[in-house]
């Protein structure tokens, strides 16, 4: 029987196992629900070389896309819990999704054992290069001078991007008009274009273009200062405290896997994420690493999904 990370955390083995055990040992898939070349997939690849040396098991990646990742998760859901099956989730397979969609293939609040916070990519306010706003509170002002007149970009209905500028205009009173694309570089090219007056966006997907003065940065919703762009205020800095937002992915595990093992590949996530050539990566793209125990990445999960659910049914808003 081979000798998987269940049985290694169950019986006390050591962190750290002879090489040659890791050979035999049973493989951990890590299922990718989202397509190639994606943060998701591009999270998932370097610490699928990273942890074969920490947990003694060979780890492959496995990429499942569609629904809005709803069917990898669907097929990490019901797959048996021993440890070998995970997935690298997101906010929309974790937490928002069961609010999108009218049918989901599984239960989300008890189809998964969460694990550990991957990463988090903080979003920034952004407006057109050629736009007369230096300020948030100035564009807010405009939004509130002229209602429906502004247009926000988004990477498509039901995404991130789309319940950010939800959540954007219930807190501001605001009424600007969404105007969906199909992905956020679509988005951003029509930004810079000059087609559209603003977008909230994740910031690795714009940084390029706020380096180069393609568009302007106005506030960024989280709540300290980012070191990739530290002369931008945060979104509390400029008026607007309640607005922090962030799209994120972690990893989790089939409901009913041990617990000793999800805390045991919380550890060595954790561990993995402080690396250079992970953490420091994931810094120099604007992200924000994650880390830390079951128990915070599920109350984390919780917070998110109640905190968007009612922005979500407010405006109505459904995947495509």
């Amino acid at each position: 029987m081979p000798f998987t990370l269940a049985r290694r955390v169950l019986l006390g083995a050591p962190a750290l196992p002879l090489a040659a055990r890791a050979q035999t040992a049973a493989p951990i898939r890590f299922v990718v629900p989202f397509p190639p070349g994606g943060l998701a997939d591009l999270l998932a690849r370097p610490l699928s070389a990273w942890l074969p040396q920490r947990l003694g098991q060979p780890v492959i990646v496995e990429n499942r896309p569609g629904a809005g990742g709803n069917i990898g998760a669907d097929l990490v859901a019901k797959a048996a819990p021993d440890g070998l099956t995970w997935m690298i989730g997101s906010i929309g397979t974790l937490a928002v999704n069961q609010f999108l969609y009218a049918r989901m293939p599984y239960e989300t609040r008890t189809a998964f054992a969460p694990c550990v916070l991957l990463v988090n990519t903080p979003k920034v306010i952004a407006v057109g290069k050629d736009r007369p706003w230096h300020s948030l509170a100035a564009l807010i002002a405009a939004a509130k001078a002229r209602p429906g007149a502004l247009t926000a970009g988004s990477a498509g209905n039901g995404t991130s991007l789309h319940i950010a500028l939800e959540l954007f205009k219930r807190q501001t009173g605001t009424d600007i008009t969404h105007v969906p694309y199909r992905g956020a570089a679509a988005a951003v090219t029509d930004l810079v274009g000059g087609r559209i007056d603003l977008i909230i966006d994740n910031l690795p997907n714009i940084l390029p273009q706020l380096r180069e003065g393609g568009a302007r940065p106005l506030a960024v919703a989280t709540p300290a200062r980012l070191p990739q762009l530290p002369e931008v205020p945060t979104t509390a800095e400029a008026g607007l405290p309640s607005f922090l937002f962030g799209t994120w992915f972690g990893l989790a595990a089939p409901a009913g896997t041990p617990a000793p093992v999800v805390a045991r590949m919380a550890e060595a996530v954790t561990a993995a994420l402080q690396e250079p050539e992970i953490g420091g990566r994931l810094r120099e793209q604007g992200a924000v690493p994650g880390g830390g125990t079951p128990a915070q990445f599920a109350a984390f999960i919780a917070q998110e999904a109640a905190r968007l659910e009612p922005v979500i049914r407010e405006a109505g808003i459904r995947a495509e």
